[in-house]
């Protein structure tokens, strides 16, 4: 890894910079990409918007990959998940991680009233699918069940992955709460 970040320092952000937001669901690492796409005027992929088909079928692993490749050959880009399946095909391309790593209460929260958010609005996401409230509060595919698993596995393999050497080229910008976020994404 070439560099960390805080919030305080100046962007390293260049021309040619690709970058791919991760953290945990909830988050805000779709909106965060959006924003930096926005700020930079560079594309954004989005990996939740091609992993989950209509009526949210999943794309299969092969296929999905395939997508992700042919959306990703571009000079600049920011692209948003985790999908660490998929992680040979995107961190090699990229010259910057964003790390969303805020504490599970935060997570939690915000994780809470997107959900609700989305569901009361019926706010379509990807291929036409929309939030289905029950799921997240009455069974097993719930996403804050999925934040809670997922949360500290994260924060244990995360640097683990970019301590590896083939990762070495990425520059890693660790943003702890929404506030370091913010002043980060002012720096742009």
């Amino acid at each position: 890894m070439t560099g960390s970040t805080d919030p305080d320092t100046k962007s390293l952000v260049r021309t040619t910079d690709r970058l791919v937001v991760i953290g945990t669901s909830g988050a805000g690492k779709t909106t965060l990409a959006e924003r930096i796409a926005q700020a930079l005027d560079m594309s954004h992929v989005e990996f939740d918007g091609i992993r989950h088909g209509p009526d949210w079928t999943e794309t299969p692993d092969e296929v999905f990959r395939e997508t992700l490749r042919r959306q990703l050959q571009g000079d600049r880009w920011v692209a948003d998940g985790n999908y660490s399946f998929a992680r040979d095909i995107v961190w090699p391309r990229a010259t910057t991680v964003v790390w969303l790593d805020f504490p599970i209460r935060v997570v939690m929260w915000r994780l809470f009233w997107r959900t609700m958010r989305r569901g009361f609005f019926r706010e379509e996401l990807w291929n036409g699918n929309r939030e289905r409230l029950w799921w997240h509060f009455f069974s097993r595919q719930s996403l804050f069940l999925w934040a809670m698993q997922t949360h500290w596995h994260r924060r244990r393999t995360i640097p683990a992955a970019l301590a590896h050497p083939e990762h070495a080229h990425l520059d890693l910008v660790h943003l702890r709460s929404p506030r370091e976020a913010h002043q980060w994404l002012l720096t742009l």
